[in-house]
């Protein structure tokens, strides 16, 4: 069985023979670990189980170990393990933040791999997800609506994106949250994909959309850059990891 073993979102990654780098199985680690936590086993959507803990402090580095944060993993792991340690680290957040109930203060216990319960007044305590949309939107056949946050780690521009709100639905949201970070109406929403996003526990759902009026307006506390872009001129864009990347790939594509 693999072990998912984090410092706070730094993932302790083993190097092959061949230079690739791999998540430990649990005959690769040193007998203890620094500070280890209890660990928890973690079923993914294939069906398969992998471990995981997190340690007080980092495993030194050498020639054949490295810890690399979460998102940093992508670049290093192959796509399957990469997922999978998105799941650990959410399931380990989970964990650190549910250790008292709520409700009444009480320390939790838990109960099954994704479930704890106060035994005090039956609070029960499942890993939270927390929904956001991301929306492309296109002007005509040949632009597309990029904007830098304030927020983004680097100089690329994305797609609007933001957090759905209690009592909409996920069209309305892509609506509210374009009208108020770009002050324009779109249209013609369509679904488009959803990705796990554990920074710490995120879901996103992605959607197209067409440009339907307005001059751009920026949020200015959420947006410091946005503008229509021509598909020859496009700037910087995210990283291959991300939904947004996907969503501007597909745009791409619709033309070759």
């Amino acid at each position: 069985m693999q072990d998912y073993i984090f410092h706070n979102d730094r993932l302790l990654l083993l190097k092959d023979g061949d230079g690739k780098y791999h998540v430990p199985y649990d005959s690769e680690l040193p007998d203890t670990l620094p500070g280890q936590r209890p660990s928890h086993q973690v079923l993914l959507p294939n069906g398969s189980t992998i471990r995981t803990s997190d340690i007080d402090h980092e495993i030194a580095e050498d020639d054949t170990r490295l810890m690399v944060g979460l998102r940093a993993s992508f670049d290093y792991l192959p796509l399957n393990e990469y997922k999978a340690a998105g799941k650990a680290f959410q399931i380990l957040w989970w964990d650190r933040h549910s250790r008292f109930c709520p409700v009444c203060g009480t320390p939790t216990e838990q109960k099954a791999p994704i479930m704890k319960k106060c035994p005090a007044c039956g609070y029960e305590i499942y890993p939270p997800i927390s929904t956001a949309i991301i929306v492309l939107i296109r002007r005509g056949e040949d632009e597309v609506l990029l904007v830098h946050a304030r927020n983004f780690r680097g100089t690329f521009y994305g797609l609007v994106a933001g957090f759905l709100e209690p009592g909409e639905t996920l069209e309305q949201c892509v609506e509210r949250e374009v009208r108020e970070e770009t002050g324009l109406r779109v249209r013609n929403i369509t679904y488009f994909d959803s990705q796990p996003w554990p920074y710490p526990s995120g879901l996103m759902v992605g959607f197209m959309a067409d440009y339907a009026g307005g001059t751009i307006k920026l949020q200015d506390e959420e947006l410091s850059a946005g503008a229509f872009y021509h598909r020859d001129h496009l700037p910087e864009l995210p990283q291959k990891l991300s939904i947004a990347r996907r969503l501007i790939d597909h745009w791409l594509g619709e033309r070759t």
